[in-house]
């Protein structure tokens, strides 16, 4: 007997040792954030018709998107914005006349030049022409909205009207500036 006493005692011995060891339960702690994401108001215009020309005779206007049914004018771009509250686009001119290549009175040059009120613009579909001004308060609207942009950007376009007066035949040019402002 003696002999299974200490098989018994040898078998409790080992199985304490095995899976005896205690082990304490696992302690945390915890807290909270709060994720915050700031989003900006951000407007841009882009994909602007770099340059376009109105070609006629002096006494002529000549009007460009005026054929029915064409809803594209030669200035086209897209303005995006987040902004809830809308945007508009302005169209102002940096010059006070449309110049020629060589102004001037010597051998070679033109002295001719357009005012820049001869050249008028309205926003594509619309019926009426506004003058282009030079002077910043007298930027004319071609475009606003009260709600923001689709997503990928609104498609816009200006249809263009020139009053050619008598002047030498030649490219006369203004820069055009446009600008897209929220609400």
């Amino acid at each position: 007997m003696f002999v299974a006493a200490v098989g018994i005692t040898m078998a409790a011995g080992c199985v304490a040792l095995m899976g005896g060891t205690a082990s304490a339960a696992p302690e945390s702690s915890g807290g909270s954030t709060t994720a915050n994401v700031g989003v900006e108001t951000a407007i841009s215009l882009s994909g602007l018709t770099p340059a376009f020309t109105l070609t006629g005779i002096p006494g002529a206007t000549v009007t460009t998107g005026d054929v029915p049914g064409d809803q594209t004018g030669p200035v086209t771009f897209v303005v995006t914005t987040n902004n809830f509250a809308g945007y508009a686009v302005t169209v102002g001119s940096e010059d006070a006349t449309l110049t020629p290549p060589t102004p001037g009175t010597g051998a070679g040059q033109n002295p001719d030049t357009i005012p820049i009120g001869n050249l008028k613009v309205r926003e594509t579909g619309a019926t009426a022409f506004t003058p282009v001004s030079n002077l910043a308060p007298d930027t004319v609207t071609v475009h606003s909205q009260t709600v923001r942009s689709a997503e990928a950007g609104d498609d816009l376009s200006t249809d263009y009207q020139v009053a050619i007066p008598f002047v030498n035949q030649d490219t006369y040019s203004a820069t055009l500036d446009y600008i897209a402002t929220t609400l």
